[in-house]
């Protein structure tokens, strides 16, 4: 039997591209043997399944899930609508929400527990896929939303809020509405005080720098650029934005009417910030040819 070595192991990942503890495994259950071990790895699809890594997963699920004011919202991607809607997709997202629960939402470890599934699951639908990214929440009452749902928790856009207060009840049914606020309006921020000084400073200049404050006294400047601040807080913080179920009501202030008060929010869009690479039809029949 040959000795495995880290070099032999390196060699049987360039060659098949499968992980390092996979092609280690391989080579011990082979006897070092390189052709064998390559066998092993194309037997147990995790060569397949690797190869796959590097291509886009653009498309996929949001999950969420909320009890005893601990909520969560991950995202497990595919490579296809098709697939992301499959039975078998929907399985190994409502099996990656069992173990994100069950390891506090610990993302790394989620994925570590995960990993076979997912690898099985690569190796029988010939799509790259992964559990992309995780948040928390915690608070009082966590209540959620989920958009265009093909599965209990599971879709598109995925939304937490989490609330502190009095009546749990009648914050669970104000939070369920303000997190459909959240997938209407998609705010960056939960609070005026989260927004960065940054980021108001940038936002001044910007209005200064229109002209709109040109030639006026200064005391006359400072009240138009504070209500240019509170006009770009409506439109990036949560709470100062106009609640969409009562126009003309700040989001706060319908809180705090049901005995409520904001803890924070956690927002995810199917695919956002991937850059998919889009190709006409032509190419694709191109590259099958």
């Amino acid at each position: 039997m040959a000795e495995i070595t880290s070099a032999l192991v390196k060699q049987l990942r360039d060659k098949t591209f499968a992980g390092m503890m996979d092609c280690k495994k391989a080579l011990e259950e082979t006897g070092g043997d390189m052709t064998a071990a390559t066998d092993w790895l194309r037997d147990k699809g995790i060569m397949k399944a690797d190869k796959k890594s590097g291509r886009v997963a653009a498309s996929g699920l949001i999950s969420v899930t909320a009890s005893d004011g601990f909520g969560l919202v991950f995202e497990v991607n595919s490579e296809t609508d098709f697939t992301a809607k499959n039975d078998m997709f929907v399985k190994l997202v409502k099996d990656a929400t069992a173990a994100a629960v069950a390891n506090g939402g610990d993302l790394e470890k989620t994925r570590q527990a995960m990993s076979a599934e997912i690898t099985n699951l690569i190796a029988t639908t010939g799509e790259n896929m992964g559990i992309r990214r995780m948040a928390t929440m915690k608070a009082d009452v966590v209540a959620t939303y989920v958009h265009n749902p093909v599965a209990d928790g599971m879709g598109q856009i995925g939304v937490l809020v989490g609330l502190s207060g009095g009546d749990k009840e009648k914050m669970m049914e104000i939070g369920k509405k303000v997190a459909m606020h959240v997938a209407a309006s998609k705010p960056d921020f939960a609070k005026a005080a989260d927004v960065t000084k940054d980021l108001i400073d940038k936002e001044k200049k910007f209005f200064i720098d229109s002209g709109a404050t040109a030639g006026k006294p200064e005391n006359i400047v400072e009240k138009m650029i504070e209500g240019r601040i509170q006009k770009y807080f409506a439109e990036i913080v949560l709470e100062e934005q106009e609640f969409v179920m009562e126009p003309g009501k700040k989001v706060k202030a319908v809180l705090t009417d049901h005995g409520a008060a904001l803890v924070g929010f956690e927002y995810f869009l199917l695919g956002d910030g991937i850059e998919k690479k889009q190709e006409n039809l032509a190419d694709e029949v191109a590259k099958m040819l």
